[in-house]
């Protein structure tokens, strides 16, 4: 199973990182529901840990190396720090390192607008470009910012690759969804969708080979520790959902969204 998109490095694992990490890297045993007869065993949460500014790029790039399990991302949360100093060449020297498997996360996001839109789009911009410089997939963040962002991959479709990237935390219609499928993306689904039924017919129509489990960790866990700490540990609880939203085994919800992310991000 794959955690593709979490945030380890981040402080809210301060005071126990360690463990944490091992309690994903290790575990193995499915279904997630107590009591179920029948468990199986799969070979623990590996994870994508994403970079959302310079110094957190670098801190994912170096829980990646030491672990096995772990890849990186570099990139720069469109709502960071105002009035900061941007400049493309200091993430582009962090792409050399092997576990760094995407760019991101990056995009746009209208809903708490720290940044001006324009400013978001020059950045998010930047990182396109040097996404396909590079050749590597986009984890995009968008919040509200649905047809500006459409109108801008659009634009560049030609140029992208077959498999572009990922929209994490996705939230949105089928439809909307489908517009970005057709550009050849993934859709990121996570404790989000645990909430309530408002995303059942989302879910249930967008094709599980265009699916990727995420946590958002430490951020969005899912019952039975909404409110709490996330973990990628708890993507388990995604998959569990999607397989009862979709009527099928968590065993095949498990074996293709990894090889969704294993495609996705070459690992």
């Amino acid at each position: 199973m794959i955690d593709s998109h979490c945030h380890p490095q981040f402080p809210q694992y301060d005071n126990d990182r360690e463990e944490m990490i091992k309690r994903a890297l290790d575990a193995g045993v499915y279904p997630v529901k107590s009591g179920e007869a029948g468990a199986k065993q799969f070979d623990g949460v590996k994870m994508i840990c994403v970079g959302t500014d310079l110094e957190t790029s670098k801190q994912a790039i170096e829980l990646a190396e030491k672990y096995e399990g772990i890849w990186a991302t570099v990139g720069l949360h469109p709502n960071d720090k105002p009035n900061f100093q941007f400049s493309i060449s200091d993430f582009q020297e962090l792409l050399d390192n092997k576990k760094v498997v995407a760019i991101g996360e990056v995009g746009l996001d209208y809903y708490r607008i720290i940044n001006p839109a324009e400013k978001q789009k020059e950045i998010f911009k930047q990182f396109i470009e040097l996404a396909i410089r590079k050749n590597l997939p986009l984890v995009i963040h968008s919040r509200d910012t649905h047809n500006d962002l459409v109108e801008l991959l659009s634009a560049i479709s030609s140029r992208l690759s077959s498999a572009p990237g990922v929209i994490h935390s996705f939230t949105g219609s089928w439809l909307e969804a489908k517009q970005f499928i057709d550009l050849g993306f993934y859709i990121g689904l996570n404790g989000i969708i645990t909430f309530s039924d408002d995303y059942a017919e989302m879910v249930s129509q967008i094709p599980l080979e265009k699916i990727l489990l995420e946590t958002d960790a430490p951020y969005l866990a899912p019952p039975p520790f909404r409110g709490k700490r996330n973990e990628p540990l708890f993507v388990k609880y995604v998959a569990q959902k999607i397989a009862e939203i979709k009527n099928e085994s968590i065993e095949k919800i498990i074996e293709i969204t990894t090889k969704n992310a294993k495609k996705l991000f070459k690992i």
